[in-house]
């Protein structure tokens, strides 16, 4: 397994979408139960990226097997140094250290950006994806109940958090988000 990491494009829309595919009907990480179709996906990419928010995609070799991005956590302007990441590993890959590997440079890209805070928005509390926070640094700051109905059953929405660069013991730099 050659791992690698790198900023994605256009390109990997089609396995970005797969990826994604599988979680939305078999998982529920996600609360969507219809998976985004290729354009969508793509409309995605182009738009994280173009905001210049980190989008990565995680490689064994050639295959894509991971992706992550980080967004603006809402869209009112104090809001700005706040972000959310999202975080998928092909199904047939999970637990072998792609998640982590993603999470860490997503941080990294997320503080270079000028984020202070970032926020994983857990659906269905999935546990392995509360561990793989937890094991990079977050904490859990909220929990609430049954706020998505799939799989036949309510599911909890976890909350965790983890302050990037000097967090809030700093104003942030003055930049083009004031």
């Amino acid at each position: 397994m050659t791992l690698s990491v790198r900023s994605a494009t256009i390109d990997d829309g089609r396995a970005i979408a797969d990826v994604y595919a599988y979680h939305v009907l078999h998982g529920t990480a996600t609360y969507e139960v219809v998976p985004p179709t290729e354009a969508e996906t793509l409309d995605k990419i182009r738009m994280v990226t173009g905001r210049n928010w980190p989008f990565l995609v995680a490689c064994d070799g050639p295959d894509l097997v991971g992706y992550a991005y980080a967004t603006q956590f809402r869209d009112r302007p104090a809001y700005a140094y706040a972000c959310e990441n999202s975080i998928y590993v092909a199904h047939d890959r999970r637990g072998g250290g792609i998640g982590k590997l993603l999470l860490k440079a997503l941080l990294e890209a997320a503080e270079a950006y000028g984020f202070r805070q970032m926020v994983a928005v857990i659906g269905g509390a999935e546990p392995m994806s509360v561990a793989l926070h937890d094991t990079c640094g977050f904490e859990q700051v909220g929990r609430l109940t049954g706020m998505g109905w799939k799989a036949g059953r309510w599911l909890d929405t976890v909350y965790m958090q983890i302050a990037l660069g000097g967090g809030t013991a700093t104003a942030p730099a003055t930049s083009a988000k004031d």
